[in-house]
Formats: structure tokens, sequence, C-alpha cells
């Protein structure tokens, strides 16, 4: 393990690492992933950070050894026209689209726009993280709700939880639980939400699922920012490319905290070449769906309880702390994604490959059996 990686470790495990992170850095899903990841041997099966073992397909393979020999250049154009590409593909106009080096960049950018003493961050519990320590950072008052019983995000009890709001965050499906949020209840927020507060709707996740997209009620000139990555389903977690999708003046005041967007001319060239493959989505969820549903029958068989997901990750229900079950997984050499302070008995496991997921069910077995 790196001097780097050691370093980040060392730092998001010390008594100050909350206020220092939020003082020098956007919080992603790797740190958070691996920060709380047990040491392990550079070969183990790593299933804790929701990645994608298919990688970026073929076409964005060549497009990055392609544009290799011209990344002397800074090629911003490249990223212009990417802009246009993929606003096409989800029927917007090019000034509701900004480019990014992953979603998790605008998500911050907007907690800092519209958090702040006074207006409060509201997000679901158990939620993706991010946003809560920018909110922090704001000095914004943060407001944790439950989900319900169906683990969809309670709108009702959000709006009720914060008339002071400025950001309410909904992860659909969300980040730990998997579960979806409907299109209506969405809708519902944005038409009895606080004044001057913005919804922002993280879509990492959706393309494995059949969800709709918020996307329309950008289209209907409201209040939303919705959030789309290439680190998922595209298989480009290290090659960092997402967009922020809104009307130009919600655009704008990202921008005002966020500045110019340099992009990577790797990741803009393959995330180019994934757009241009009309049977790369489908596929990729079809394999995933296949491997998760034999990852829940083999759990049913063996009674294990977990939260039904529709993602490429889900919650195993551990009986006992979670943490206790991440190490001695690790012993395995099986690496288990981390829990959340409302669900301490709750493992988040990422949907691997076939072969991961059979390293992963002999873990489980010996880890629990023994």
């Amino acid at each position: 393990m790196g001097r780097d990686s050691l370093s980040r470790r060392s730092f998001l495990k010390t008594s100050t690492a909350v206020s220092a992170a939020l003082a020098l850095h956007v919080v992603t899903e790797p740190m958070l992933a691996y920060a709380q990841a047990p040491q392990h041997a550079p070969d183990a099966v790593r299933i804790n950070a929701n990645e994608n073992p298919l990688g970026p397909c073929s076409a964005a393979r060549q497009a990055v050894a392609d544009i290799t020999p011209r990344s002397w250049r800074y090629l911003t154009e490249l990223a212009d026209d990417l802009e246009q590409q993929f606003a096409q593909s989800m029927g917007v106009k090019p000034e509701q689209v900004s480019i990014f080096a992953g979603s998790t960049p605008p998500l911050n950018f907007t907690v800092r726009a519209w958090c702040s003493p006074s207006a409060s961050y509201v997000t679901a519990d158990p939620g993706f993280e991010a946003g809560m320590f920018a909110a922090q950072r704001a000095g914004a008052r943060l407001v944790k709700v439950p989900l319900t019983k169906t683990y969809s995000h309670d709108v009702r009890a959000m709006i009720s939880a914060a008339p002071d709001a400025g950001v309410f965050y909904v992860c659909n499906p969300n980040n730990p639980t998997g579960t979806l949020t409907s299109h209506p209840d969405i809708d519902y927020l944005l038409e009895h939400k606080p004044k001057n507060s913005i919804v922002l709707v993280d879509e990492a996740y959706i393309h494995f699922s059949d969800a709709p997209s918020a996307i329309d009620l950008v289209k209907a000139g409201k209040d939303v920012i919705v959030l789309r990555t290439f680190s998922k389903i595209y298989g480009m977690a290290g090659l960092r490319c997402g967009f922020a999708i809104a009307r130009p003046d919600l655009l704008d005041k990202i921008h005002s905290y966020g500045g110019f967007n340099f992009m990577p001319v790797t990741a803009v060239a393959a995330a180019s070449a994934s757009l241009q493959d009309s049977s790369l989505l489908p596929e990729r969820k079809r394999i995933n769906a296949q491997v998760r549903t034999a990852t829940f029958q083999w759990l049913e068989r063996n009674g294990y309880s977990y939260i039904p997901s529709v993602t490429n990750f889900f919650l195993l229900d551990t009986k006992h702390p979670a943490k206790e079950l991440v190490t001695a997984m690790a012993k395995q050499d099986v690496i288990i994604g981390r829990s959340w302070p409302s669900m301490p008995n709750y493992a988040r496991i990422t949907v691997g490959s076939s072969d991961d997921m059979a390293h992963f069910q002999n873990a489980l077995q010996k880890v629990l059996n023994g």
C-alpha cells in the first residue's frame, strides 16, 4: 500500500478528521469506503466501494488509448463537445448541462451554494454522507430523516423537519440501501418545499434500476438539480466524469462555488465513446441483475437476511455490529463495505463479478459458521 493511501487513511481516522476533511477536501465515496476498510492484500476481493468490475467498455478503453498521445494539451473543446453530446442523449438543452470530474463535486458545490447557518441540509438516514460533510463545512444544520418502512425517502417528514431547508438531498436509488423513492414523491417534495430551497436528486445508480429519471422535472423548469456519473454502470470510477443537469441559473450558482471544471481528457474521451454504444446500458444492467439475483437467492437459501436492492450493492443484516464482520471478512481476503450509525448491524456489499460473489459466499460461511 502506497504512502498516499496510508496518509489518506490516517487522515480520515484521526479525531479531527471531519473538520479537517471539510476544510480541505470534497469528501467522496472512495475516501469514505477506504478510510474504513481494514488493511488488505493487493489481490483481496474488494466489494466495498460500489465499483463496477466490468470496467470501461472496449470502445472507451480504445478512446483512452487514442487520446493519450494528445493529452499534453488541455483540449477543453472536447469537454464542450461532450456536454453537447450528453445533453442530446438526455433530451435537454446544452445550457442545462454542466460537466464535472464525477458527480461528487457538483453535490458539494450545491450544498455550499444553498446551505448556511440559516439554511439546513436535509437528507435520508441512512444516506450518502458527502453532502453532510459539505453542510457542516457551510455551518448548516444537518437534518437526517429516517427512511420509511419500505426504505424510501420520507418526503413529507423531510419537509416537516426543516422549514428552513436550503437543500433536500434525494439519492435515488438510495446509497446505502439500494432502494427507490417514487417519482410522485419527488414531485411532491418540489411542490411543497420551502421557497428558495433546492431539491438535489442524485441518480448515480439509476441505470441499474427501472426507475424513471427526475430529468423531466428539469425540463419543466423546477427547482431541481439532477446528478449523473460515469463511475458506476459505465465502470469509470477511476477516470472521473459526471454531470449536473438543471436550469441555467441554478448551474450558474453552482459554478460560483466550483469555478471552471477542467476535465481529464481521458475521462472525456471514454465517456463520449460510452455514450455512443446503445447496447452498453441494457447489457450491463442485465449482467448486474443476474449476479445480484443469484447472490440474493444464495443468501435466502442459507438463512441470511438482507435488504432487497435494485442497484449494484445491498445491505446485509449481520445480526451483530457490522464492523466485526468487516474485520473478520478481511482476514479471509474479502473486503466488504461499511455500516451506518443508524443501522450498525448492516454492512454494505457491492455486487461484484460472479467470482467475487463466490469468494464472498465462501468467506461469509467460514466467518459466521466459525
